[in-house]
C-alpha cells in the first residue's frame, strides 16, 4: 500500500494541533511516516496522555500504608492482611458505548477485566457506573437495553460477579452516556506483575487473540467530541469475545507461575503501541517489533492498522528467554496465540519493522515522557444561585414521585441480567447499598460501592467532589466495612472551555480533600473528557469506586427492619433542600447549593458506626431524597411498615451529609444514644418500623402499594 501524504487535514484528523506537531518534528528531526504519525497521535491523544488532567492529577493523596501500588500501574493493590491484596479500578468506555452500546459496553468490562489480572489477581467482583440520557429521548431505550446485555454479556460468560453500581439518567447525557466500568481482583501481596520491562535482547511475546481491524483509531476517538458524523465512528468501536478473555486469564495466571514472565501489559487503548512504549519507558529500554510475526486474523493489514488496532482479549510481555518453551505450551493449552514479536533494545528507540521495511523508528522515551502537557486556562464555577422557595408538599405523594423515578425506583432489571453469584462467594448482592464478596477461604470480606451525584458537582464542583468520597465512604461504613482506599473515573465536557476545566479543577481539589481526611487514598482511575455533542457536554461526573474491608463475616451489619425496630438517625439535620431529588424530581427544578460536606463530621459518624456495629440491626446511609427515601428503602427491603414523627418537607426529603439511618431494638437503641452522647454525636429517634403502612406525619399509604410503584418505576427506561 502506498501511505499517504502527511498534510495539514491528515495531522488534523488525527487529533494532533498545530504545536504539538512542531514538538513532534522537534523530537524526530524529520516529517513522520504514516505509522509514526499514528504512533504519536495514539500516544498524545488525551485519552492515553492526560495531557489536560496530569498536573492536576498528581494534587490528589495516593499513600497511605494500606496502599501496595498507587497510580500508574494497570490497577492500583491495597493490602488487606494475611499476605493478600485487592488489586482494582475504574475505568470508562464512553464514547464506544454510545456508538455501539453493546460491544462498547461488553468490551468495558473486558478492558478493566485484563487491568486487574494483567498483575496477578484473580478477578472477584465487578460493578458499573452508568448515566444515560433522559427517558424520553429517541436514543436511551436503545443505549440501556444495549449498554445492559452488553455488560451481563461479557461479564456472565467470563463469569465473575457484578455486586454494584449505579444507573442515572438527566437530559445532559442525551448526546453522550457514560459507561464506568470496575473490575477487583484478589492477589498475592508478594506476587504481583508490574509492566516495567528490564533486560536488554530479551523478547518482547504477544499473547491471546488474534489482531483485526476493530478499534482503530478508538484512542483518538475517545478523545473527541462527538457530531453528526458519529455513525462514521463506527468502525472505532472493539469487538469483545468473553470466551477468549476467560482462557486468557486463566492461561496468565498459569504462566505467572512459571517464573517466565519478567513485565507484562495489557493491550488496552492504542493497543500494541501504548502497550509497547509503556513497557519500554518504564523500563527505561528502547523496544523493536517485527510486525510479520504479529497473529492476524485479516488480511494484507499494514503497520499502521496493526499499531493502532485495539482488538480484544490480547497482552504483551517481556520474557525469560530460557522459559519459552515452558510459556509456550501453557498457550498452547489454552488454544491461544504465543508469538515472539520483537525485543528489547539498550538504546532509546522504538524500531517497527514489517516484512524487513523499517516502518516507524522514534525514540521511545518522548513518546511518553514529552506528552504534551497543559496547564489549560480554568474559571471557578460561580456560586449557586440562591434557593428558592420549596412549597410544602403532602409527604406521600412526594415519596411516590421519588420511587417512580427511574433515576429512584429499583433497579432490579438492570441487576438481575447481571450473574451476581457465579464464584459462590457474594454475600451482599446488588440493590442494598455496598457489595459484599467473601475472600475464599477466609472470614474476611470485601465491601465495594461506586458513587457520585453529578447535579451537586455542576451546582459546587468542590463540595459535590468531596459529597462523591463522602458517600463511597458512608455505604461501605453502613456495612460495617472500614474503606480502604477509591479508584476515580472523571468523566467531564471539554477542557479546552475554561468553565469545564474550573468543574474538573474543583472537583478534583474536593476529592483530594475528602479523600486525605477519611483515609481513602486514590490508587488508581481514568480520566474521560470530551464528553461532549455539539458543543452540550454532559453534567460533571467524577465517579467514585470504592473498596472496604471485613476482617470477619461478623463484623458485617447486615440485617433488616423488623416489626418494633426504632428508627435513629445519626448526624445532624437542617433540612438542605438546594439540588436535591425532592427538587429535581418534583419539581423540575435545580436550584440552590450542593450541600456541604463536613468531613471530620464524616469521620466521626462512620467511626461510630463501625465501633457500634453490634448494636445495629440495619442501616443506610442518607442521600438522594433523604430521610423519607432511607426509611422507605430500608422498610420495603424488611416487609414491613414505617412511620416517622414528621410530615416537615425538609426534614423528610432534606439531604444533610454525614448522616446514617439505622434500625434496631428499644434497648440497643438506648446504648446507642448513650454512646452517642459520650462523643457529642447528633443522635434522635425519628420514628420505628411497624405494621403494614408507609406513615409520615399525618400522611400514609400501603407499604404494597408504594413497593409496587418501587418496583416498577424503572420500566418505562427499557421498554
Amino acid at each position: 500500500m502506498t501511505e499517504p501524504k502527511i498534510t495539514e487535514d491528515l495531522i488534523a484528523a488525527h487529533g494532533l494541533k498545530p504545536d504539538e506537531y512542531e514538538l513532534l518534528l522537534e523530537i524526530i528531526g524529520r516529517e513522520p511516516t504514516f505509522t509514526e504519525l499514528g504512533i504519536f497521535s495514539a500516544m498524545w491523544n488525551e485519552h492515553c496522555s492526560y495531557k489536560s488532567s496530569k498536573k492536576w492529577l498528581r494534587t490528589l493523596p495516593t499513600d497511605g500504608p494500606q496502599v501496595i501500588c498507587g497510580p500508574g500501574e494497570n490497577a492500583g493493590i491495597v493490602d488487606i492482611g494475611d499476605g493478600q491484596a485487592v488489586v482494582f479500578k475504574m475505568e470508562s468506555h464512553n464514547h464506544p458505548s454510545y456508538i455501539e452500546p453493546y460491544q462498547g459496553a461488553a468490551t468495558g468490562v473486558g478492558g478493566i477485566l485484563r487491568d486487574v489480572f494483567t498483575m496477578g489477581a484473580r478477578p472477584i467482583a465487578a460493578m458499573n457506573s452508568l448515566s444515560f440520557g433522559e427517558i424520553d429521548h429517541p436514543k436511551t431505550k436503545q443505549l440501556v437495553n444495549g449498554v445492559v446485555e452488553g455488560i451481563g454479556g461479557y461479564g456472565n460468560c467470563f463469569g465473575v460477579p457484578n455486586v454494584g453500581g449505579e444507573v442515572r439518567f438527566h437530559p445532559a447525557y442525551n448526546g453522550n452516556c457514560l459507561v464506568n466500568a470496575f473490575a477487583a481482583g484478589l492477589a498475592d501481596a508478594d506476587k504481583i506483575f508490574y509492566s516495567a520491562a528490564s533486560g536488554v535482547g530479551m523478547p518482547v511475546v504477544y499473547l491471546g487473540a488474534k489482531t483485526g481491524r476493530d478499534g482503530v483509531g478508538g484512542a483518538t476517538m475517545a478523545s473527541a467530541e462527538f457530531d453528526d458524523t458519529i455513525e462514521d465512528k463506527r468502525p472505532t468501536v472493539q469487538v469483545g469475545d468473553p470466551f477468549t478473555e476467560k482462557r486468557l486469564m486463566e492461561a496468565t495466571l498459569e504462566l505467572m507461575q512459571t517464573g517466565a514472565v519478567i513485565s507484562i501489559q495489557d493491550m488496552g487503548a492504542a493497543g500494541l503501541t501504548c502497550s509497547a512504549v509503556e513497557m519500554g519507558d518504564k523500563g527505561g529500554l528502547g523496544v523493536k517489533l517485527n510486525l510479520e510475526d504479529v497473529p492476524q486474523r485479516e488480511d494484507n493489514m499494514t503497520a499502521y492498522e496493526m499499531m493502532l488496532s485495539e482488538s480484544q482479549e490480547r497482552m504483551l510481555m517481556v520474557l525469560k528467554p530460557e522459559k519459552e518453551a515452558e510459556a509456550r505450551a501453557v498457550f498452547e493449552k489454552w488454544d491461544l496465540d504465543f508469538a515472539i514479536v520483537g525485543e528489547t533494545l539498550a538504546e532509546d528507540r522504538f524500531l517497527i519493522m514489517h516484512n524487513g521495511e523499517v516502518k516507524a523508528d522514534l525514540p521511545l522515551s518522548p513518546l511518553s515522557g514529552r506528552a504534551p502537557e497543559y496547564d489549560r486556562p480554568w474559571v471557578e464555577t460561580p456560586a449557586a444561585e440562591e434557593l428558592s422557595d420549596v412549597p410544602e408538599i403532602d409527604a406521600i405523594d412526594a415519596l411516590k414521585a421519588l420511587i417512580g423515578s427511574p433515576n429512584y425506583a429499583a433497579k432490579q432489571w438492570v441487576y438481575e441480567q447481571y450473574d451476581h453469584m457465579v464464584m459462590a462467594d457474594t454475600v451482599r448482592a446488588p440493590g442494598l447499598g455496598a457489595g459484599i464478596v467473601r475472600v475464599h477461604g477466609t472470614d474476611k470480606a470485601i465491601a465495594f460501592t461506586s458513587d457520585v451525584t453529578p447535579r451537586y458537582v455542576k451546582a459546587n464542583p468542590f463540595e459535590g467532589g468531596k459529597q462523591a468520597v463522602a458517600e463511597a465512604y458512608r455505604n461501605l461504613t453502613a456495612v460495617g466495612a472500614k474503606p480502604l482506599a477509591t479508584t476515580d473515573n472523571l468523566n467531564f465536557g471539554n477542557p479546552e472551555k475554561p468553565e469545564i476545566m474550573g468543574q474538573f479543577v474543583g472537583a478534583i481539589k474536593g476529592i483530594g480533600e475528602a479523600v486525605a481526611a477519611l483515609d481513602v487514598p486514590i490508587v488508581s482511575g481514568n480520566v474521560s473528557l470530551y464528553n461532549e455533542t455539539d458543543g452540550q457536554g454532559i453534567l460533571p461526573t467524577p465517579t467514585i469506586g470504592a473498596v472496604g474491608l471485613l476482617d470477619s463475616l461478623d463484623d458485617m451489619i447486615d440485617g433488616v427492619a423488623r416489626d418494633g425496630h426504632v428508627a435513629m438517625v445519626i448526624g445532624e439535620t437542617t433540612g438542605h433542600l438546594g439540588q436535591s431529588a425532592l427538587l429535581a424530581e418534583v419539581f423540575n427544578r435545580e436550584d440552590g447549593d450542593a450541600p456541604h460536606v463536613d468531613l471530620a463530621a464524616e469521620k466521626a459518624h462512620g467511626d461510630f458506626i463501625r465501633a457500634n456495629r453490634e448494636l445495629i440491626k440495619a442501616c443506610s446511609d442518607l442521600s438522594d431524597g433523604g430521610l423519607a427515601m432511607a426509611a422507605f428503602e430500608m422498610a420495603e427491603a424488611g416487609g414491613v411498615g414505617v412511620s416517622l414523627d414528621t410530615a416537615d418537607t425538609p426534614t423528610l426529603f432534606g439531604e444533610d451529609q454525614a448522616r446514617y439511618l439505622v434500625a434496631c431494638n428499644f434497648d440497643q437503641a438506648e446504648a446507642l444514644m448513650i454512646e452517642a452522647g459520650k462523643l457529642g454525636i447528633p443522635i434522635a429517634s425519628v420514628g420505628r418500623f411497624t405494621g403494614d403502612t408507609v406513615k409520615m406525619g399525618g400522611s400514609e399509604a400501603p407499604l404494597d402499594e408504594l413497593a409496587e410503584i418501587f418496583r416498577t418505576g424503572f420500566d418505562q427506561a427499557h421498554r
